[in-house]
């Protein structure tokens, strides 16, 4: 038995690795562009999910340990203890747009843990400007953007956990919409020195997504008056994009960990398709594991960045076999100003 699980971490690893591999020959035969920023559809998909992450700077591919890990860690959702867990999470996001995360796990013992999510995002209403109309043609648009997936982790030892979701994606924009599946891998390996965790996690390896839809039509005249036809049916063509595919490897450790007090600590490498590498870091300190505190810098060394510090805070209370956690997030935009993250969690 141990030897199916020595081969399935080879077999695992083997794959983030030429996965990253891919990544680093692709980036060196792009020698027109530094880092091929904007060139990924489903962009909504990197916005991070829950406030505690979002404090912790983003560093929560080894912390993965609750119904948060579906999006940053899927193998995270064997580690929940108890019946399983459901969160809520609001953001208003940049530009008045708004993000809403909803997720719940069911535990199944040693048959491993299931877990379902969404996420949507959407801006608000505007009116349809034209050339000719620059004041709106009477009509309005807007654009919204779903995902939605389902997850499965299982513990194959004692201190190795897999995971993997599977998800739809669909962007709409006015009359057009793009649609595509994608899924996450992720693992997670308690080292044998106490309170030192490793993991890493690969998201939205999926389908390319073009635009479609009834606004790409129109009639065009031909050059010319001389000619029998007045208008002739033609399209703007689109093209195909990739998801924005991303490979994370974390590490966390337990600093210090007893009844009074904890102090948690947590680096994240990320190596994302469309853009340089970069590195999250968070720190958490728990007062009687009730009260959190949490800071963190988000996307170190990412080329024209505007992101960087975070913190946050957080409640625990536990009554009656069910716990609940309350969750604020702050995140620093720079010149596009800042975002508040709340979020809920029960566990059941």
């Amino acid at each position: 038995m141990k030897a199916r699980y020595y081969l399935l971490t080879t077999i695992v690893f083997t794959i983030f690795s030429t996965t990253s591999l891919l990544f680093s020959q692709d980036n060196a035969q792009d020698v027109s562009s530094i880092n091929r920023a904007g060139t990924t559809a489903a962009q909504f998909l990197k916005i991070g999910a829950g406030a505690r992450p979002i404090a912790l700077g983003g560093a929560y591919t080894a912390l993965a340990n609750d119904i948060h890990s579906i999006y940053w860690n899927p193998a995270g959702l064997s580690r929940i203890v108890g019946g399983g867990e459901a969160t809520f999470n609001h953001a208003e996001w940049l530009a008045e747009t708004s993000y809403d995360f909803v997720a719940m796990s069911v535990n199944a013992g040693a048959l491993g843990a299931i877990g379902l999510h969404v996420i949507s995002f959407g801006t608000p209403e505007e009116p349809v400007r034209t050339v000719l109309q620059p004041d709106g043609n009477g009509q309005n648009w807007d654009a919204s953007m779903i995902a939605a997936g389902l997850s499965y982790a299982r513990n194959l030892t004692d201190r190795f956990s897999i995971g993997f979701t599977g998800k739809f994606v669909s962007e709409t924009i006015f009359h057009l919409s793009a649609r595509g599946a994608a899924f996450d891998l992720g693992i997670l390996y308690d080292t044998p020195m106490k309170g030192l965790r490793l993991g890493a996690a690969m998201s939205n390896f999926g389908t390319k997504m073009k635009l479609d839809g009834r606004d790409l039509y129109f009639n065009e005249s031909p050059v010319g008056d001389d000619g029998a036809v007045q208008e002739v049916p033609a399209q703007y063509r689109t093209e195909s994009f990739d998801m924005p595919l991303n490979l994370r490897f974390g590490i966390a450790y337990q600093a210090i960990d007893n009844e009074e007090l904890s102090v948690l600590v947590a680096v994240d490498g990320n190596q994302p398709n469309d853009n340089s590498e970069y590195i999250n870091s968070g720190i958490e300190l728990g007062v009687k594991d009730v009260i959190f505190l949490r800071g963190g810098y988000k996307a170190l060394y990412l080329d024209d960045s505007e992101q960087g510090l975070t913190f946050g805070a957080g409640i625990r209370y536990d009554a009656a076999g069910t716990n609940l956690k309350f969750d604020f997030g702050w995140a620093d935009y720079g010149r596009l100003n800042d975002v508040k993250f709340v979020s809920f969690v029960v566990r059941y």
